[in-house]
């Protein structure tokens, strides 16, 4: 499995929220200019953007900056019940891929 930069995770995960940089960029309180320069790799995110960042996305820190390739999933608000059938539908999705 290749490993993906910060920024191409934070591109990725951009585009799969269908979100613009500017979109982004307003959420976050950030310039274009810099998000720009995030996913191009030209620039690192500050310790409390890369916190702004995670958040936006539902991930974690050490998920962007390379530490581990597992994402996580927010799932805080939810029932036990519910989060009992996410973990469900995930292990199906494991076991279709085997």
């Amino acid at each position: 499995m290749e490993m993906l930069g910060i920024g191409e995770k934070l591109r990725n995960l951009r585009t799969c929220k269908k979100l613009s940089l500017k979109q982004v960029s307003e959420r976050l309180g950030i310039s274009v200019s810099a998000l720009s320069a995030y996913e191009l790799n030209e620039k690192n995110p500050s310790y409390k953007n890369l916190l702004k960042l995670a958040r936006l996305y539902s991930v974690s820190c050490d998920y962007l900056i390379g530490n581990t390739e597992n994402r996580t999933l927010d799932v805080s608000g939810l029932t036990d019940r519910e989060i009992d059938s996410i973990t469900e539908i995930i292990s199906l999705f494991k076991e279709n891929k085997k």
